[in-house]
């Protein structure tokens, strides 16, 4: 029910995906009217993987995380994770209130031993394909201990879907061993010491985008700039490409014969390709799609829940965190 699109994204996404996989079966949480309605639209749809929970609340995406905690026990947020919980869904994706589902998620799914806080994580593309980016806004002040925490589980997230050994690189002003702030340092020290960790040092950010680690870690009021910015200089770098074509006949014959990699490139690089944020550190799978995500967005977040379905992602974090942090 949340997002800038709510339900009438979320809805044709999920059909999208259910024809895309048929193994998927998927349940829509929220108003059951507004949900039926919309699906009334579409022809074809097999409910016999596609159902819908009735919840009558709605947590706004400026409602606080206490309120949502507190005073709505019928929203369809802590609806969904409550299936999760009890094992009715494997995973809950949302694109609703951020800091709510966080609250949410700590409180109806609980962490796993040796976690903290858990971390918000996505993919970003680099030259060499994509990096896996965390915290992305979870958790604004965080210590040393938090990033080794961080730095843990994203190492072992990236090895359960794919990247043989990541490198694991903490995100600094400077590569070298003299800079940042004493947070930074402490988690460096730390993760020296984790043989079974990857670290290959601090890395700026044009090494992110240079594809230098797998794995970068940072707390979440940089992961969140950083995360937005990145969003922000592609859309500015796509726009003013599409002006320099226009400006003139012989500009725009030349864009007509560039039109097919730019095209290719705007594929690789979209926003919506890479959608879907995990919180690793739950006992349970939880996606965070982003608010303003259209429905191709919203179905790379479903896509994103899938894969870490099929990697059975908790239960591999809660056998290496047992080693690493416990």
């Amino acid at each position: 029910m949340g997002g800038d699109f709510g339900p009438h994204c979320v809805v044709p996404a999920s059909l999208a995906c259910l024809a895309e996989n048929p193994l998927l079966r998927l349940a829509l949480v929220g108003q059951a009217p507004l949900l039926e309605k919309i699906l009334s639209r579409h022809s074809g749809v097999d409910r016999s993987r596609l159902h819908i929970v009735h919840a009558s609340q709605v947590i706004g995406m400026q409602e606080r995380p206490s309120q949502a905690l507190r005073g709505k026990p019928d929203a369809s947020m802590r609806v969904a994770l409550e299936m999760v919980r009890d094992g009715r869904a494997r995973a809950c994706v949302s694109a609703g209130n951020t800091g709510a589902l966080m609250a949410l998620s700590r409180y109806v799914l609980k962490t796993l031993p040796g976690v903290d806080r858990p971390a918000m994580m996505a993919a970003l593309p680099t030259r060499t394909g994509s990096c896996y980016l965390l915290d992305l806004g979870a958790n604004v002040d965080c210590g040393a201990e938090h990033l080794y925490q961080f730095a843990v589980m994203g190492s072992v997230a990236a090895e359960a879907l794919g990247v043989r050994r990541p490198r694991v690189a903490l995100l600094n002003v400077g590569a070298e061993d003299i800079k940042g702030n004493q947070q930074v340092k402490l988690a460096a020290s730390l993760l020296r010491e984790a043989r079974a960790i990857n670290f290959i040092g601090y890395i700026e950010g044009d090494g992110l985008y240079r594809g230098e680690a797998d794995v970068v870690v940072c707390d979440g009021f940089v992961g969140n700039i950083l995360l937005k910015s990145s969003e922000g200089l592609a859309e500015m770098v796509a726009e003013r490409i599409r002006g320099l074509f226009e400006r003139s006949l012989p500009a725009r014959l030349v864009g007509l014969l560039a039109l097919p990699l730019l095209r290719s490139l705007r594929q690789e690089l979209r926003p919506a390709a890479h959608n879907g944020a995990s919180f690793l550190g739950l006992q349970g799978i939880v996606i965070k799609s982003h608010g303003g995500a259209a429905e191709e967005g919203f179905q790379s977040a479903i896509r994103r829940a899938s894969a870490e379905i099929r990697e059975n992602l908790p239960q591999r974090l809660h056998g290496r965190l047992e080693d690493l942090l416990l």
